[in-house]
């Protein structure tokens, strides 16, 4: 299994994104019912001001982690819980597109969103599917791995010092 079963794990990185994303989009959104007129401006200023160069540095990292997934998969990506990794953080960035999609009123960001949530139910479709077939059809998904090298060359307790 070695390293390449937590290359997946490579797209937790967009959940904080995403979700700080939509929170300072949404919080500029609600200030006016809880702030003063200036206050819910500059709020409403500030979520744009974060979620747009935000969005720029988690679309980078999202690339690196199709170039990096697609890279491991062609070497043989092996199935493991961290695919869930593909759901929950892509869902945080769906959120995010679609509040910032809103916000700015871009049609660029609501084709970008759309197409991400079609990618997101695409993944759950089959990492569901897959985690199904390891844990229901196979029984092998839950085991214990296979211990590596001599099981009986453990290693001695060692005295404490005096």
């Amino acid at each position: 299994m070695g390293n390449s079963a937590a290359v997946p794990t490579l797209w937790i990185v967009l959940g904080p994104l995403g979700q700080s994303i939509t929170a300072a989009i949404v919080l500029g959104a609600i200030a006016p019912s809880a702030v003063s007129a200036e206050l819910a401006e500059a709020l409403s200023f500030f979520g744009f001001i974060y979620g747009v160069p935000t969005l720029g540095f988690a679309l980078l990292w999202t690339a690196l982690a199709i170039t990096m997934t697609v890279h491991t998969a062609r070497r043989g990506l092996p199935f493991s819980l961290t695919w869930w990794s593909f759901t929950f953080p892509v869902g945080n960035m769906v959120v995010a597109l679609s509040v910032l999609a809103v916000a700015t009123g871009s049609a660029v960001l609501e084709v970008m969103a759309l197409v991400s949530f079609v990618a997101l139910v695409g993944a759950w479709v089959l990492v569901a599917l897959r985690t199904f077939a390891g844990s229901i059809i196979q029984g092998t998904l839950f085991l214990a791995p296979p211990i590596v090298g001599d099981a009986t060359a453990v290693a001695a307790p060692v005295a404490p010092a005096a």
